[in-house]
């Protein structure tokens, strides 16, 4: 992994996908360790990390990690999520960060040397391009070693270095764990836990 202490970064933390990547490995992640990590390897001037939120009346379940995130040194970016049934019948929760992610990067571009984008999803690659035109390196996070693959080919080929989530993952793991068992349909998150991102969200 190439970074460079002078190096002005910014992370861009594509919540949901991280939250999956990081199941699919079996490790949840620790955001402290994980800041102080690349605070280490480079200048991080920003850590940005978004999130649709689902908002219930009495509770949303994402709170305690956004509530943290923001008071330590992330920059959160958050919408509320889109709740609906699909057509099996099954609660489903939609909330895509991709503009978000994406109009921040642009505007940040001229003033950033490196962009770390924790993300597999394929369309994400214009994105890359278009920042790496304006002369900023681009690295992506994301894993292979999940089945399957967390993050698009394309998307890999575009970066100017790929990063395996897997081998830098000791450095921000807060517990190991078994991989996650499927949820019943109807039942609700508990109270860290961001839903996981739908395969079409990431490919």
């Amino acid at each position: 992994m190439h970074f460079l202490p002078t190096e002005r970064t910014a992370l861009f933390i594509d919540g949901a996908n991280l939250y999956s990547a990081s199941r699919n490995l079996g490790f949840d992640v620790d955001y402290r360790n994980l800041l102080e990590f690349f605070r280490r390897k480079a200048h991080v001037i920003r850590a940005y990390y978004y999130s649709a939120v689902v908002e219930t009346e009495e509770y949303s379940p994402l709170k305690p990690l956004t509530d943290w995130l923001a008071y330590n040194g992330y920059t959160l970016v958050t919408k509320p999520a889109k709740e609906f049934t699909d057509a099996t019948g099954r609660r489903r929760v939609k909330g895509n960060m991709d503009i978000e992610l994406a109009i921040d990067m642009l505007e940040l571009a001229d003033k950033i040397d490196h962009a770390v984008l924790f993300s597999g999803d394929s369309d994400f690659r214009r994105l890359v391009e278009a920042v790496q035109r304006r002369g900023v390196r681009v690295s992506v996070i994301s894993s292979i070693r999940t089945s399957p693959p967390m993050v698009a080919d394309e998307l890999r080929r575009q970066a100017d270095q790929f990063v395996e989530l897997a081998e830098i993952a000791p450095e921000f793991t807060r517990r190991q764990m078994e991989p996650r068992p499927t949820r019943p349909a109807g039942l609700r998150q508990t109270p860290a836990e961001p839903y996981a991102a739908e395969p079409s969200d990431v490919a």
